[in-house]
């Protein structure tokens, strides 16, 4: 009995396994005689009757493998295809239906963007479509599986490279800005996968295309070819190009209220619900450019990499959460090496005529003018200068404080002259305000704290007081050259810090040119 058992149990787990394989093999053949039976209906081509998923999976892999490098966002696209099974998505979903034939002409108006279309290789998915369209175009077995991999993954990449240019611009601007601080969203894998998961391609490409006013506006201008008034037709292209590819940086303000610095305009508005309720003139950091010696037809190497100028205000985004009344001003030790020591020297009461303080190893100094200003330089400079609050302060009667990694704010000035000019480009970094009260009365409104304010930048010998903001209002220090009035005017400023000629020499980078 024993025997017969032991021979059984074998018997048993022979059968068992036959019929798994046997399950396995039509599971196969269905799979197998569904993808070829498509790819035939669609092409009408007797040679994709011929196709098996798994032959066809090992040549997409080396196609993989061999274009890797070529690849955008290579890592999703290779994970969306693994998890799927290496299946033709595209040809599958897509050919039969006109999309993949009107991708092309997607990529053709990309100059339309002030991108050029060969970005796409749209001439490239043409022909490669147009012979799965020929049902004697593609005569072995063999050419069938590279073919259909090649126009899946060139499919796949450029529909991704398009994508993104579109909805997320063809530059991240951290990496060719040095002082670029702003929260910008750039694609990921969500955005990434859109594009094979869209039931129309069509349809979701007309969903991406920029529909805000402003990006509307300057492609408009780009496409007629019009000068503005000052820049010929050429300059005024470039100019366009740049700003339309600002406009696709994710980088607007989001929130409905928020206080908006557009440098190269030395201008800033509170927007409240999209609209301006509050502007007024500023002065910002001094600049590279601020003789216009270069231009974007006229520019040297040195556009290949950012070098900014020391005193440049940064590209940010914050919270102001504060303001600092009758401030004291911490001198930066960069403008006391090049100025305070400077000035001293030369007038051994500079320091007290302008209430500034000398600090060394924390303690106050008593007899500054005692020292020999004239001996001291950077390098052996061992004081700390603070400037009291009064009508001399540079900081003038408040500042407006928020966190940022350049130590900059928005504050008042004594120097009113210098609103009366028209390149205000002249301070050292932070951005000075033209009416700071009124900026006060915006963000505190009527009530205790904004009397206090007022009182205390009226007194006579004040003191410092620092009060918060009720509600911390959101602020983007921004730069724009090109852009729509309110009256749909388009309004254009000189390249101060020539961020658009470091920007317009990377968009002919990417473009070979």
């Amino acid at each position: 009995m024993p025997s017969v058992t032991t021979n059984k149990a074998p018997l048993s787990l022979i059968l068992l396994s036959l019929f798994v394989l046997a399950l396995t093999f039509q599971s196969c053949k269905k799979k197998h005689s569904e993808m070829a039976d498509e790819l035939f209906k669609i092409t009408k081509n007797k040679v994709f009757k011929d196709v098996d998923p798994e032959a066809y999976a090992e040549v997409f892999k080396k196609e993989l493998a061999a274009e890797k490098s070529k690849l955008v966002n290579e890592p999703v696209i290779e994970a969306y295809y693994k998890a799927n099974d290496y299946q033709p998505t595209f040809v599958l979903n897509h050919l039969s239906n006109g999309d993949l034939d009107a991708i092309p002409q997607y990529y053709n108006k990309a100059n339309e963007h002030g991108l050029d279309s060969s970005l796409f290789s749209p001439n490239e998915l043409k022909a490669l479509i147009a012979k799965f369209h020929d049902d004697k175009k593609i005569k072995t077995i063999d050419e069938a599986y590279h073919d259909l991999a090649k126009l899946e993954l060139l499919t796949a990449s450029t529909l991704t490279k398009y994508a993104n240019a579109i909805q997320f611009g063809v530059i991240n601007p951290k990496k060719i800005y040095s002082r670029y601080f702003v929260a910008t969203k750039r694609p990921d894998s969500t955005s990434t996968k859109a594009v094979f998961t869209a039931n129309s391609i069509q349809a979701y490409l007309d969903s991406i295309q920029p529909k805000n006013p402003q990006y509307i506006a300057l492609q408009k201008a780009f496409v007629s070819g019009e000068a503005l008034p000052g820049l010929s037709k050429e300059e005024t292209q470039r100019y366009l190009m740049v700003n339309l590819e600002r406009l696709r940086w994710r980088n607007k303000p989001y929130e409905p209220k928020y206080v908006y610095v557009n440098i190269p305009d030395y201008r800033l508005d509170v927007f409240e619900d999209g609209k301006s309720v509050l502007n007024m003139k500023v002065c910002v950091g001094q600049g590279r450019n601020m003789n216009k010696e270069e231009s974007l037809i006229r520019f040297g190497d040195t556009a290949k990499i950012d070098k900014p100028f020391p005193r440049e205000t940064p590209q940010l985004n914050s919270l102001i959460h504060s303001v600092d009344v009758n401030p004291v001003w911490n001198i930066p030790q960069s403008i006391a090496t090049k100025e305070i020591i400077v000035e001293a020297a030369k007038d051994r009461y500079y320091l007290s005529n302008k209430n500034i303080d000398v600090y060394k190893d924390g303690n106050l100094v008593e007899d500054p003018e005692d020292i020999d200003w004239s001996t001291i330089t950077k390098d052996n400079l061992e004081y700390d200068f603070k400037q009291r609050p009064g009508d001399d302060n540079s900081l003038g009667k408040i500042k407006f404080l928020f966190k940022n990694k350049s130590s900059v704010y928005l504050h008042d000035t004594p120097a009113k002259a210098a609103f009366r000019q028209s390149m205000r480009a002249v301070s050292h970094g932070c951005v000075r305000l033209g009416d700071p009260q009124a900026l006060a009365k915006n963000l505190f409104g009527e009530g205790e704290n904004l009397d206090t304010i007022i009182k205390d930048m009226s007194e006579d010998n004040p003191e410092p007081t620092s009060i918060s903001l009720p509600k911390k209002t959101p602020i983007y220090i921004t730069y724009v050259t090109c852009w729509a009035d309110e009256n749909g005017t388009l309004q254009y400023r000189p390249d101060v810090y020539g961020l658009d000629i470091v920007l317009y020499a990377h968009l002919q980078k990417i473009m070979g040119k």
